[in-house]
């Protein structure tokens, strides 16, 4: 059965993608628990929707499938056995302290019949005003009694990219950096054992939810068939990159390279992609503030394993000796302009998905670092972002190739 992940580059023609469409979750952010659960900012979530939407809407009119994380999902609780492992794993991650606690909402979740209604409650959360036949007698729940939840809403899931990225034809299944998005991966473990798409098709994977060191899907960008380059960030640890560079290279992916970004920890820079990507063979978006010397490192296969070696270069340099190319063009996120880039990398002006080679989906609101791409020569498809952004994520967070046609 031919495998359905192929993905060897950024910006090879997007074929199939997944995304989630914004839901209920986002309703149940307040404004005292927004730094917890990573948000900056409540979206509106009829006006996300339609932006997100539209985003879907332009993917499939260049000819991409769009797929959608919770119809996946549900239609992989193919039985009532997986359905009841699905929820029990689910409760275990949920934090709930009291245990007939548990039991009650894992029977209310047990009786939905609806796979897909079932899986968007999971993803939404559960607030205790919606428990009220429940009597709460235990010191857990009263000494707690003002926290709103029992169960916390998942509103980073638009964000696709993160939980699990693709590589090559394998799945980096990861472990999330916060505690608030953990359970988020449940669903791609999910998707890959049982799904009908995936479970006769053995997709390897190259690292585990299960590991204990933390990796995103923000800092995994694919450069070329030979290379792949990993951040060290606020979300990915360098002892993760180690695991990821070990099993790629076990697994035979045919990759020879892992570079290694070391990026810093701040949350302006919370993953590789927001403050580079690739959108053409020779082009790349840029954060300014990445410019200078950049310490990477170079992993690969050696005789007695691992080979690691250090390095201090510009990202121009870099990028050129690793890729094999003669020149590249960096373009500024905000035109190389300090309070522009600023404004415009926190609107994720750098964070474009690359849809085929030179053409790429971004932010509208983006404005000076759109007219920088397209002085580049790169061809645009414009989406509004007004409350999606909010999230701080831009096209490329929201998206999780599937298959890439080989460039």
């Amino acid at each position: 059965m031919k495998n359905p992940i192929n993905v060897f580059s950024e910006i090879g023609k997007l074929n199939t993608v997944m995304l989630h469409r914004p839901g209920k979750e986002l309703e149940n952010l307040m404004p005292d628990y927004l730094e917890s659960l990573l948000f900056d900012d409540i979206p509106f979530l009829e006006q996300a929707q339609k932006e997100h939407d539209f985003f879907a809407e332009t993917l499939r009119l260049k000819g991409v499938d769009v797929l959608y994380l919770e119809d996946l999902a549900a239609e992989s609780l193919t039985d009532s056995a997986i359905k009841e492992r699905f929820v029990t794993e689910y409760l275990n991650e949920a934090d709930i302290k009291e245990e007939r606690t548990k039991q009650f909402i894992k029977e209310r979740l047990m009786s939905i019949s609806d796979d897909r209604e079932l899986i968007d409650k999971t993803m939404a959360g559960i607030q205790k005003s919606e428990l009220t036949s429940l009597e709460r007698t235990s010191l857990s729940d009263l000494a707690d009694s003002h926290y709103p939840f029992i169960i916390d809403p998942m509103p980073n899931l638009y964000f696709t990219r993160d939980p699990f990225a693709t590589i090559g034809h394998g799945v980096s299944l990861n472990r999330m950096y916060s505690v608030t998005r953990r359970r988020e991966t449940l669903y791609g473990k999910h998707i890959f054992a049982y799904h009908p798409m995936f479970k006769n098709s053995q997709v390897p994977m190259v690292y585990s939810r299960d590991e204990n060191t933390r990796i995103e899907g923000g800092d995994e960008l694919i450069l070329s068939k030979k290379l792949i380059a990993v951040g060290i960030s606020q979300r990915t640890d360098v002892t993760s990159i180690e695991k990821l560079a070990r099993n790629i290279f076990e697994k035979d992916l045919g990759f020879e390279r892992v570079l290694a970004f070391d990026i810093g920890e701040q949350r302006k820079f919370m993953h590789l992609d927001t403050v580079f990507t690739m959108v053409d063979y020779d082009k790349f978006t840029i954060h300014p503030e990445i410019e200078g010397n950049l310490t990477i490192y170079s992993i690969s296969q050696g005789s007695d394993g691992l080979q690691i070696s250090q390095e201090t270069d510009t990202l121009e340099h870099i990028l050129c000796k690793y890729l094999e190319l003669d020149h590249v063009t960096l373009i500024r996120c905000g035109g190389g302009n300090p309070t522009a880039a600023a404004r415009e990398q926190w609107n994720d002006g750098s964070n474009t998905l690359a849809i085929a080679p030179g053409e790429v989906v971004v932010y509208d609101r983006n404005t000076i670092t759109n007219q920088k791409l397209e002085e580049a020569g790169v061809k645009l498809n414009y989406i509004p972002g007004s409350e999606l952004v909010r999230g701080r994520g831009g096209p490329r967070c929201m998206s999780m190739p599937f298959d890439r046609a080989d460039i």
